[in-house]
């Protein structure tokens, strides 16, 4: 498996890789801009290694405790947080409870502390309204993050294939079979050979 510092030139070296496909494709600077920043950000802050104590953890300063519950739930390279799609959608799941939780605790403290009209029903039509003006950014973000992780992931599968490779070979690929397991004798059946065995 890479080490950390390896997946940082990774993601670095195929950021203008991913910059150059996106526009190619959208012809939007601004689309272009959103995707390579989510490949940029979940190469080396937002990627599946979050599930262990690394270089993405480590950046997350004096927030990376948020991780620490995320961590202690999944294993280190499980399906959850190293899989296509569904690892890139659980953490930006999980980051957004977080974010919620935040965003609820600081309009409820400056309603306490500053005496402001809060409406929650209209917090919730903002919410919804920008997510659906700004949902080709949203998407291009999500497309950014997933991209990003992907090239992690990839870059694991490949070493552990190539080291694989290297020390068992072709056949090193193939499922061990699994040891077929013979009958078992009844206790009269054991009685009667031990005694065949005492007589010789």
């Amino acid at each position: 498996m890479p080490a950390g510092r390896t997946h940082d030139r990774i993601t670095l070296w195929t950021l203008p890789l991913v910059a150059i496909a996106t526009y190619s494709t959208t012809r939007n600077s601004s689309l272009t801009l959103v995707v390579a920043g989510g490949f940029l950000f979940s190469g080396l802050m937002f990627g599946p290694d979050l599930d262990i104590y690394s270089c993405q953890f480590q950046r997350w300063g004096w927030l990376r405790w948020l991780w620490i519950p995320y961590q202690k739930s999944l294993r280190h390279r499980s399906f959850l947080s190293h899989g296509p799609i569904i690892g890139t959608a659980l953490r930006v799941l999980y980051l957004s409870i977080w974010v919620l939780l935040a965003g609820v605790v600081g309009l409820t403290a400056s309603y306490w502390l500053f005496q402001l009209d809060l409406n929650w029903r209209e917090v919730k039509q903002v919410a919804g309204r920008s997510l659906v003006e700004y949902s080709p950014e949203a998407i291009a973000l999500l497309l950014g993050l997933e991209l990003g992780a992907l090239s992690h992931s990839l870059s694991d599968w490949c070493s552990s294939g190539y080291k694989r490779l290297k020390a068992k070979g072709v056949l090193g690929w193939k499922r061990p079979k699994k040891a077929s397991k013979g009958k078992r004798r009844s206790p009269r059946q054991t009685r009667s050979v031990k005694k065949r065995s005492s007589k010789r």
